[in-house]
């Protein structure tokens, strides 16, 4: 963990259930922080207009833009980063109401419709709900049960030898190994190490290298880095390159995604 990260307190909202009040929310700007690792009974929706949040689960990472909310289900111990300026907007919904909401965390790609429901029902305060109030979040509550996943998660693993070999792939971001290396590194074969790779994480070698890669460099373009340093970090030979990787796999350029 970046020693420059404060820590960010757990908010009370989602551990206080209340039928009568199922979606409660709040907004704040954060800046260099961390929600260490927690759970609570309340689902969650969060989602930043600025800056970009990496989110921990037991087995994925996420990192978040301006483009896509998270949802975390209820119970689901989660950390949250807060890096540079987020400016936050989150909402917490009651057990009672989620029943037919994602039973997984997933990243999603916002609807502009979805952000205003959102923005409406922070500014709500968390009163009782009026008849108006319960009408526009009955409609919150349908939009979030259409969600589907995006691409910007890590698949991770508990099993020891793929988890070692995932934690070396991490701390190296120019990585240009193949995976008879890291197989040789933690004595099995590359078919066993290959094997692990597609059971436990649901893609092969070379296609979870290209994922962190992405989830890194979307968490340096928003920290402001340069397209060309970027490259050069995740050991790409040219810009355009790397360009031509990002577009390839999530439909734009990195000058347009953020």
């Amino acid at each position: 963990m970046n020693n420059d990260y404060q820590t960010y307190p757990v908010v009370e909202l989602g551990f206080q259930l209340n039928s009568n009040l199922p979606v409660t929310g709040y907004s704040e700007l954060i800046t260099d922080a961390v929600c260490l690792t927690h759970s609570h009974p309340r689902a969650q929706l969060i989602y930043a207009t600025n800056g970009v949040m990496k989110v921990v689960t037991n087995h994925q990472i996420w990192m978040v833009n301006p483009l896509q909310g998270l949802w975390i289900p209820g119970g689901e111990e989660h950390q949250v980063f807060f890096q540079k300026d987020v400016n936050l907007f989150s909402a917490f919904i009651d057990p009672s109401v989620a029943n037919t909401l994602p039973f997984d965390s997933l990243a999603f790609d916002i609807s502009i419709f979805l952000k205003e429901l959102l923005f409406k029902i922070i500014s709500f305060n968390n009163k009782l709900a009026t008849n108006q109030q319960k009408r526009i979040i009955a409609v919150f509550l349908d939009e979030l049960a259409l969600v589907k996943p995006s691409l910007t998660f890590l698949p991770t693993s508990n099993h020891p030898k793929l988890k070692k070999v995932v934690n070396l792939l991490m701390m190296d971001l120019s990585n240009k190994y193949t995976i008879d290396y890291y197989a040789n590194h933690v004595n099995i074969s590359t078919r066993t190490l290959s094997r692990l790779f597609v059971k436990e994480l649901g893609m092969n070698y070379s296609n979870w290298c290209i994922r962190f890669k992405l989830l890194e460099a979307i968490k340096k373009l928003g920290e402001k880095q340069s397209v060309k340093e970027i490259a050069i970090d995740l050991g790409y030979e040219t810009p355009s390159a790397f360009i031509y990787m990002f577009k390839k796999n999530l439909g734009k350029t990195p000058a347009n995604y953020i």
